[in-house]
């Protein structure tokens, strides 16, 4: 069952308000804790605050806080968009959306309004937004001023763009649509839409479009003279008040706004006068133009009467004030419940309620895309914080990823070094570091040096390591950092910014050693993939592994993804799939396939296979058709080094995928690897897949 549902349109003003109110009545009825998220908001709180929140808070008294419902105004994020950090943006979307999670039963998210500049990025960050926090998609689509060919034609290509981006859709509704339009907009959208999307076709609803007196005072600018008891009242017409009373007269409809100048006394009495008769229809108010209020015997005329529409005076002339009033589209208002009412009534008549609730209970989520795992990778870092070692303090990428950790609360910080050269850079890179928030240790003069160094002799005495020996190798900080996890002093390292692997991964091998009943240290990638996260391994460590070790990787490697959050699906790489192929490599492959059946049954595995059969669904449906991982592969274990190390850069390049790690399997406990050529956020991410294994 999903635990929030993502509320989008397309343009502004299609309706998406009445939706969410009508979905937020029918949560409460089985839900006790129900949270509105509004990820982008027009406005900064401080100045105005969104009529769409304020009525879903007010009206059902939901139990979340203003400043809990939204992340980010407009201009924020244009400004993350124009800075080219959107992954930023997603990142704190994310984390505010999971937090809403824990707390309530279950969050209805509402996308961006469409209105103002920037309207142009909005439809794929509703996506991208969507798909991020892993939530099926209700898409709103107004039917305003469109035929029943255009609205066909945009609902459909509105699902199409949704789908090729891999957003869930749950269904579809189609709003304000012209009532003698609605069955055939109904007929020709089932016959060509989903059968799991349910639909919904709404046609237009006079009293959710019209606006209230209040809405067009604010709209206008106008000046309250009398009927503040009545400022609810709805808009449903408009006339200008210009010719003679009898001509007037024959142009008043039900709920109408009469617009005209202060001085005419005659069409203000003789409207008020129409309100009060039942000859004629209801009158919604008055707005007097430009800048002039009716004569002092109209006043005292007025004051006297005991029930006045709403009067309202502007400076601007009767055409421009006309115009404006033209131009209003009505908003749902906390201070309209009749409004608010009509709007839940609406969506239960017209919308599958049953069938939705039953879509909501069954869904599943499917997939994880890179912002979600690095959240989840974050949540568990945090979960219990543990103690990483980074050696190479001294490199400016270590000291700015450190800053970050430590800003985020996510580890404890050991850095290796002159303390007075790495306070200096601190210093001038201007990071915020509070230096007693982490410990930095020159090797050569540390407190356990002595203690490091016999322990290392003692270990390695029998290699022919004497204690002189012991005592040049503990001052070079990856024996130091490997030797203050080996002591415990440490959780886990994180080096080779500056280093070789074979620099970083000797001492591990020399006395941290590996897991019992493991042979075999490998690595994996996380590729993280626009729509996934795969795991590849082994592209860092084992030049040509034999199908013993070939078979052990991809154990470590399924266990690897089961801990973090990925469904083992194992691809046994190959140039060949199932029975086509001959040839040593490929009987390698074959061998270590059948190795990891019989060593572990409960897993899915397939090989040997390629890498297209691996992945795409289509070539693996037609290349191995019945098997459990063909088409949709999450480990992919590669046959050596050469073909793993090459494929990773290759698909990180041409994809942009991030590459988070390697990350070595099988070692006692966590040590590290970097790529000399690694970013910040490599560091970021490996230090924190680094603590995870440190938790177990």
């Amino acid at each position: 069952m999903t635990k929030n549902i993502f509320i989008a349109s397309v343009e502004s003003y299609s309706g998406k308000s009445m939706v969410t109110l009508g979905l937020a009545n029918m949560l409460l009825g089985k839900a006790q804790k129900v949270a509105y998220f509004k990820p982008i908001i027009n406005a900064n709180p401080a100045e105005k605050r969104d009529a769409n929140i304020d009525s879903a808070l007010s009206y059902f008294g939901l139990p979340i806080s203003y400043e809990d419902t939204y992340a980010f105004t407009r201009s924020q994020a244009m400004q993350k968009m124009e800075s080219g950090n959107p992954g930023e943006m997603i990142d704190t979307i994310i984390r505010k959306v999971k937090q809403l999670e824990e707390e309530y039963d279950f969050t209805i998210i509402e996308g961006s309004d469409f209105r103002g500049e920037g309207t142009a990025f909005e439809f794929e960050t509703n996506i991208t937004i969507a798909k991020n926090i892993n939530a099926p998609v209700i898409i709103v689509v107004s039917g305003t001023g469109k035929t029943t060919a255009q609205v066909v034609n945009m609902v459909l290509t509105v699902l199409h763009n949704f789908h090729v981006r891999e957003a869930q859709i749950m269904a579809i509704v189609v709003n304000k649509v012209k009532p003698d339009q609605q069955d055939d907009v109904r007929e020709l959208l089932t016959a060509q839409m989903p059968n799991e999307v349910i639909l919904a076709v709404i046609p237009e609803q006079k009293g959710l479009q019209s606006p209230t007196m209040k809405e067009i005072k604010d709209h206008i600018g106008g000046k309250l003279i009398f009927g503040e008891a009545q400022l609810s009242n709805q808009v449903d017409h408009f006339i200008t008040g210009a010719m003679q009373v009898p001509n007037f007269l024959n142009h008043i409809k039900e709920n109408v706004l009469i617009v005209t100048p202060g001085d005419r006394g005659d069409i203000i009495i003789c409207a008020l006068q129409a309100n009060l008769s039942s000859s004629y229809p209801k009158v919604a108010g008055i707005v007097l133009t430009g800048g002039s209020e009716p004569e002092e015997p109209i006043m005292r005329l007025i004051n006297g009467l005991q029930s006045v529409v709403p009067i309202i005076a502007v400076d601007t002339g009767t055409f421009l004030t006309s115009n404006l009033v033209g131009s209003i589209q009505s908003r749902m208002n906390p201070d309209n419940p009749k409004k608010i009412q009509l709007a839940i009534s609406t969506f239960e008549k017209y919308v599958d309620v049953k069938a939705l609730d039953k879509r909501i209970v069954t869904f599943k989520p499917e997939g994880i895309t890179p912002h979600m795992f690095q959240y989840q990778l974050a949540k568990w870092a945090k979960s219990v914080r543990k103690h990483i070692v980074l050696p190479e303090g001294n490199d400016e990428r270590i000291l700015k990823a450190a800053a970050r950790l430590l800003s985020q609360e996510i580890v404890e910080l050991t850095l290796l070094g002159d303390p007075g050269e790495i306070s200096a850079s601190i210093k001038r890179l201007g990071l915020e570091i509070d230096l007693n928030k982490i410990r930095i240790i020159n090797p050569a003069n540390a407190d356990h040096y002595n203690d490091y160094v016999n322990t290392l002799f003692e270990l390695r005495k029998t290699k022919n390591v004497t204690l002189e020996m012991a005592r040049d190798l503990m001052t070079d900080v990856s024996y130091f950092g490997t030797m203050m996890v080996h002591k415990g002093h440490a959780d886990g390292m994180v080096s080779g910014a500056v280093h070789t692997t074979q620099h970083t991964i000797r001492p591990a091998l020399q006395f941290i050693k590996t897991k019992p009943g493991v042979n075999t240290v490998s690595s994996v990638f996380f590729m993280c993939l626009p729509d996934r996260v795969s795991v590849f391994g082994d592209c860092a460590v084992n030049p040509n592994p034999t199908a013993e070790q070939l078979a052990e990787i991809a154990i470590s490697s399924a266990e690897s993804s089961q801990r973090f959050g990925i469904e083992p699906r194992i691809a046994m790489l190959s140039y060949s799939s199932g029975t086509s192929g001959e040839g040593a490599d490929v009987e390698k492959v074959r061998r270590a396939t059948q190795i990891v059946k019989e060593t572990k049954a409960d897993l899915k595995v397939e090989g040997p296979i390629q890498y297209d059969a691996a992945v795409d669904p289509a070539v693996g449906k037609q290349k191995l058709p019945g098997s459990d991982v063909a088409g949709q592969a999450s480990v992919l274990i590669f046959p050596d080094l050469n073909t793993g190390n090459n494929t990773y850069k290759a698909v990180q390049r041409e994809t942009g995928a991030l590459a988070i790690g390697p990350m070595l399997q099988g070692l006692n406990k966590p040590v590290n690897d970097l790529s000399r050529g690694c970013t910040v956020d490599d560091i970021f991410n490996t230090v924190m897949i680094t603590a995870i294994q440190a938790q177990e």
